[in-house]
């Protein structure tokens, strides 16, 4: 078990995707994310430019979160969204997956989706795992694999996965680090505690997401 401050503030990218979010709340998410050194910090696109400027002078990731919560918006919009928020000086771009597409088996048009927009900046394909059967997951991480994305990632802090379903979220965990060929993976959703962390990672989660990365590590401290 992971109980190092330091190390579990290295998996997090901290969170704010609140629709309503004002400025001073993004810059104090920016503020926790350099006070406690997490890996990145996730928003919506309106916030790229200027989360990328408060992180300037770091090793902090500017994450941005593209189409929630099914990834549903005409592929030129998508491709569009992700361009400026590269113009804007993000790093990471957190995009969902066409669940819908996905569960019409429409592969060839979830590949051109993604193969495109894979090739604008480092990207994480949001599967919807708690929405998805065990064979939507593996087809969906093979179709992230296959697109040339580079991580796989279940799901955004709406996943309909309760904080009580964490068991059933590391199993989808397992299953897409197996069926994306080892591709790095981004656990989502409800993972608020040391505990919840670390049984991501030991299902094979490589990043978290979460809005409590602040109490997450504060807990680690406690625990030391």
């Amino acid at each position: 078990m992971i109980k190092d401050p330091k190390k579990i503030a290295s998996y997090i990218d901290h969170t704010n995707i609140d629709k309503n979010a004002t400025k001073e709340e993004i810059k104090k998410v920016c503020d926790e994310a350099k006070k406690y050194n997490f890996r990145g910090v996730c928003v919506n696109p309106e916030w790229a430019e200027f989360v990328s400027k408060q992180l300037e002078g770091t090793d902090i990731k500017t994450v941005v979160l593209v189409d929630p919560p099914m990834g549903l918006s005409p592929h030129e919009k998508r491709v569009e969204i992700c361009e400026k928020i590269k113009e804007e000086g993000g790093d990471n771009i957190d995009i969902v997956l066409n669940v819908i597409d996905l569960k019409y088996e429409k592969y060839n048009k979830i590949l051109k989706d993604l193969k495109e927009i894979s090739k604008i900046l480092y990207t994480k394909v949001i599967i919807g795992s708690g929405y998805l059967t065990d064979k939507e997951i593996k087809k969906a991480s093979q179709l992230v694999k296959e697109a040339g994305a580079d991580c796989v990632k279940t799901a955004t802090e709406k996943d309909p996965l309760g904080h009580h379903e964490l068991k059933e979220k590391a199993r989808h965990v397992e299953m897409m680090k197996k069926h994306s060929g080892g591709l790095t993976v981004k656990a989502a959703g409800k993972v608020r505690t040391v505990e919840d962390l670390n049984m991501m990672v030991e299902a094979g989660a490589d990043i978290i997401g979460t809005s409590t990365g602040v109490e997450i590590t504060e807990e680690a401290k406690r625990l030391n």
